[in-house]
């Protein structure tokens, strides 16, 4: 099968689409014949630290039909159309747990379909259960044009927020977050985060800040948030380190939160999938969640799927056809 390499070297890994055994399927376990996988920034940074070891192929988040399933599987059946999270998805064949596998809404496209596991799963739980969000609730979104930060803004938006504000350092980007939920819009170039978010609140400050950008915008978020509220990381855009004002979050009573798939035990990243299935496919099957698809490469152009993600002028999710 065709799947998409990172090989090592000394300036990080290259990216090339080479031939490789298909995938054996253990008992207990899913095989999927992949048509459309969606692409992410986590990516980019792990090839620019594989510098030794041996090739591996990418990708976290997939979707497509059923091929087969191994002993002991009985919700799944050859045929279903699937979309999933996993590991080595950029591959014309992927393995998957029966747990990691949500059913793609008729009449989803693939591409739509590859365009929701990651981006979704990493936004509810950070948005539901680690910022411990509620309706009624106000929300700041940071870098808020990419794919896990719009996600942010839908699931926030849908789940009855009093105000989603979102943040970015581009004014044409920012007026296309409008469709998706954010109700506040604040261009960072030219205004202060802080001033729009207690202008939004009645100078209250937000209850959830949902974190893409890190260090240099550390002091911001923590001055934007209300008693009690819950500053939640998921990236470092800008910076990997920060300065901390221990006075603000004694006296605010604050929770900062760190979430990542790389150190969860398997269980735990399941957890996470049907966590996501349970809130929001409903919602996905009734049309009211958005899938912006910026743009689409085939599998054989992925290092140009790349470069244009590291040009950061996309809006929403970049997804790789696999024919």
């Amino acid at each position: 099968m065709k799947a998409v390499r990172m090989i090592p070297g000394a300036q990080g890994a290259s990216l090339v689409v080479q031939d490789i055994p298909q995938p054996q399927l253990p008992p207990g376990q899913v095989m999927v014949r992949v048509r459309a996988a969606g692409l992410n920034r986590g990516e980019i940074a792990y090839a620019e630290i594989h510098r030794s070891g041996d090739p591996v192929t990418n990708g976290v988040e997939f979707a497509g039909e059923v091929a087969a399933v191994g002993a002991g599987v009985t919700q799944w059946r050859e045929g279903d159309r699937v979309m999933g999270h996993g590991r080595f998805c950029h591959a014309q064949y992927t393995v998957a747990d029966p747990l990691a596998l949500m059913r793609i809404p008729d009449p989803m496209s693939f591409v739509e379909a590859a365009a929701f596991p990651n981006v979704f799963i990493t936004a509810h739980d950070a948005v539901v259960t680690n910022g411990q969000f509620r309706a009624g609730e106000s929300i700041l979104v940071n870098g808020a044009s990419g794919g896990v930060a719009t996600a942010a803004i839908q699931v926030a938006s849908l789940l009855g927020a009093s105000a989603v504000i979102a943040t970015s350092r581009s004014a044409a980007k920012l007026e296309r977050l409008r469709e998706f939920g954010a109700n506040v819009l604040v261009d960072v170039t030219r205004d202060s985060q802080i001033d729009a978010v207690m202008a939004a609140t009645d100078k209250r400050g937000v209850d959830v800040v949902i974190d893409t950008i890190g260090g240099t915008v550390f002091d911001q978020n923590v001055k934007s948030l209300a008693v009690k509220g819950r500053l939640v990381h998921i990236a470092r855009l800008g910076s990997n380190t920060a300065q901390i004002d221990l006075t603000d979050f004694w006296l605010k009573r604050l929770k900062l939160v760190g979430v990542t798939f790389r150190t969860r035990t398997e269980q735990e990243r399941l957890e996470c999938v049907q966590a996501c299935a349970r809130d929001l496919l409903p919602l996905l099957e009734a049309g009211r969640i958005k899938l912006p698809v910026d743009r689409t490469f085939a599998m054989d152009d992925v290092t140009g799927a790349y470069a244009y993600m590291k040009l950061d002028q996309h809006v929403g999710k970049l997804v790789l056809t696999v024919d």
